[in-house]
């Protein structure tokens, strides 16, 4: 597998309403999916060096998905990989409560942030490393910038759980790889719902394409598996 500039591999994994809303309009975290989804998850992440994850996500659940399965711990340690990913908030701010669950879980905890977002956390334990990335003109985060630093950390395949906001930027800067996209029973509806890809959108002459790899349903749901298709996957067609 060969990445441009040996960047790590990409992935991002979201359920979603059969409308395709990730959350409902109030953003109240998405309890929707099933177990069977919920084992879908934890898989992706014991998969994972690192998970990456906006601020707002992390504020609505309180927590993250740590990896519980025996089976999946004892893998990874025969691919010598420490039992848990890295847990990576992306905040701009640095604005997060420094109560919430997530700060009493054992796992590794990263804050991807600005000069500005990290001088809370600076002489603190909370977080085991700040990555402190440019910003673009709009003041949001250089993507290729973060990229590059997390690449530098010998991360290899990151997984990314939102939100949308980020996901339209990772695609924007072309920065992602897979898509795995587990569709639920239910709509949800709202015009202000967010949804797996948010930002300004594309165009359709300039929209991402995907390649579908597989697709399965269970019990109510489809789980469905996207590869990202470039420009040289295209001109082959």
């Amino acid at each position: 597998m060969i990445l441009p500039n040996n960047r790590p591999y990409i992935t991002v994994i979201l359920a979603m309403s059969a409308d395709g809303k990730i959350a409902d309009e109030e953003k109240s975290p998405a309890r929707f999916s099933s177990p069977a989804d919920k084992n879908h998850l934890e898989q992706q992440i014991a998969a994972a060096d690192a998970v990456l994850f906006g601020a707002g996500t992390l504020r609505a659940y309180g927590s993250t998905l740590r990896v519980s399965q025996q089976q999946l711990i004892q893998q990874r340690y025969q691919q010598l990989l420490p039992p848990q990913p890295i847990q990576i908030v992306v905040s701009l701010s640095g604005n997060i409560d420094a109560q919430l669950r997530f700060f009493h879980q054992p796992i590794p905890r990263y804050l991807l942030t600005t000069n500005q977002g990290a001088k809370p956390w600076q002489n603190s334990s909370y977080f085991d490393q700040i990555i402190v990335c440019k910003t673009s003109t709009e003041s949001k985060i250089n993507w290729l910038d973060a990229v590059e630093k997390i690449s530098a950390m010998g991360l290899k395949r990151l997984a990314v759980l939102g939100g949308g906001e980020i996901v339209a930027a990772m695609l924007a800067a072309d920065l992602i790889d897979e898509l795995w996209l587990t569709v639920c029973p239910l709509l949800l509806g709202g015009n202000n719902a967010p949804t797996p890809v948010g930002g300004e959108g594309f165009r359709e002459i300039l929209a991402p394409r995907l390649e579908l790899l597989s697709a399965k349903v269970i019990a109510a749901e489809v789980f469905l598996h996207y590869r990202r298709q470039r420009a040289d996957d295209l001109s082959t067609l």
